[in-house]
């Protein structure tokens, strides 16, 4: 009896994380499926809070934290520089939910690459003063999730913004940023994302980096 008793509970158990499982996908793939069309700070903070709203209810979920982190930090950085009063903070903000995702799905390229963009984040408000301390961080970062995932279409695009924005004398160069935004574009296309809501976002941004290095 005892036997059929712990069945009926394990079953019980699976059927509600399946439920809540379910409820969540479906409040995530709308805004998932979206993020490829934000170009703005304000929808971008749009979908910060959509995400964080998901986080709250779904604690033991890596994937709503990551979100939340990563529109955060677009959100910044689309604002540019000389915003420090209002991006800094959205940094401090993302690090914590970042953090959090991480100590969910421990060794998690996507994650490390979040962590690589909060840097980028930092750094964007006074490059000079701040490469010494943000610069080796991002750098970490990158190589962490490179050695996780080198196939990631996101890890090219972040490599190609590097050598984009990196001024010529300092290892930048506008030719190999081009081929790394065409590699991205290709892994793309043959990406297959572990289900709808799991990272996919970053084909638009490929494009038109790739537009700009031409």
């Amino acid at each position: 009896m005892k036997k059929v008793l712990s069945l009926v509970t394990a079953f019980a158990i699976i059927l509600n994380v399946t439920a809540q499982n379910d409820k969540m996908l479906k409040a995530m793939a709308g805004p998932v499926s979206g993020l490829d069309s934000l170009h703005t700070s304000e929808a971008w903070t749009t979908a910060a809070n959509q995400f964080q709203r998901i986080a709250d209810a779904e604690k033991t979920e890596w994937l709503p934290f990551y979100y939340a982190a990563l529109s955060n930090v677009m959100s910044g950085l689309m604002m540019g520089p000389n915003h420090g009063d209002k991006t800094d903070p959205l940094a401090d903000k993302a690090e914590v939910l970042i953090n959090k995702a991480d100590e969910l799905n421990k060794n998690n390229a996507e994650i490390w690459l979040v962590k690589k963009m909060i840097t980028n984040l930092r750094m964007q408000v006074d490059p000079q003063s701040r490469w010494q301390t943000y610069g080796p961080q991002g750098a970490e970062a990158l190589a962490k999730a490179k050695a996780i995932n080198a196939n990631s279409p996101r890890l090219f695009l972040l490599e190609g913004q590097d050598k984009f924005y990196t001024p010529e004398e300092f290892g930048g160069s506008k030719t190999e940023a081009k081929k790394l935004f065409e590699t991205s574009v290709a892994k793309f296309r043959e990406a297959k994302p572990e289900s709808p809501i799991h990272p996919q976002w970053g084909l638009s941004q490929a494009q038109y980096f790739l537009t700009l290095a031409k």
